[in-house]
């Protein structure tokens, strides 16, 4: 009995330390992993840092899809910008965030289902734009003029609209696009 008894304590110590040692490795691979996720995502730009676009993200070009034509009471034709046209809730809600250049005749046609006020913002957006708010009956009712890029604030349109045109800020000045003009457009 006495000779079993000192071969037992050691055993005990061995299984005590193989634990400790399997805990001590666990223990040291979960905090090399928590250490590793911590410095990936601190490094990682925050998703609402606007200053940083990514390349994917400046890959958006214009895409013509149509015509539009902007003109007066009496159907004089003011001016003529070539569209991309967004119709649907992803292209409405991208609109033309991202885009860092657009031509002085290029613009976006924002088509919604029902007349009622709109309100846009500038969020991810790198350019300066106008944007003309349009009624069910195609003539303008607002203008926000020289939006700035990257704002959250919200641009309401004051008064139902069922369209939307942006373009480059200064246009609507350079043309003489005011309340009341009324827009035409195709679709190629």
């Amino acid at each position: 009995m006495g000779k079993n008894k000192p071969k037992a304590v050691p055993d005990i110590i061995r299984k005590k330390t193989r634990i400790q040692i399997i805990a001590a490795i666990l223990l040291v691979v979960f905090a090399g992993y928590f250490i590793f996720r911590y410095i990936s995502v601190k490094n990682e730009p925050a998703s609402n840092d606007v200053n940083k676009v990514t390349e994917k993200q400046m890959a958006f070009t214009f895409q013509k899809q149509g015509e539009l034509i902007f003109s007066d009471a009496k159907n004089k034709v003011i001016s003529r910008i070539v569209i991309e046209i967004a119709d649907n809730e992803d292209s409405r809600m991208t609109g033309l965030m991202f885009r860092d250049k657009m031509d002085e005749n290029q613009g976006m046609l924002f088509l919604f289902l029902v007349e009622e006020q709109q309100a846009f913002w500038m969020k991810n957006t790198i350019l300066p734009l106008d944007i003309i708010y349009i009624n069910s009956k195609r003539e303008v009712v607002s203008i926000q003029k020289n939006a700035e890029p990257y704002s959250e604030r919200s641009l309401p349109s004051f008064k139902p609209a069922q369209y939307v045109v942006e373009v480059n800020a200064g246009y609507t000045d350079k043309y003489g696009i005011k309340v009341g003009t009324i827009i035409a457009w195709t679709r190629d």
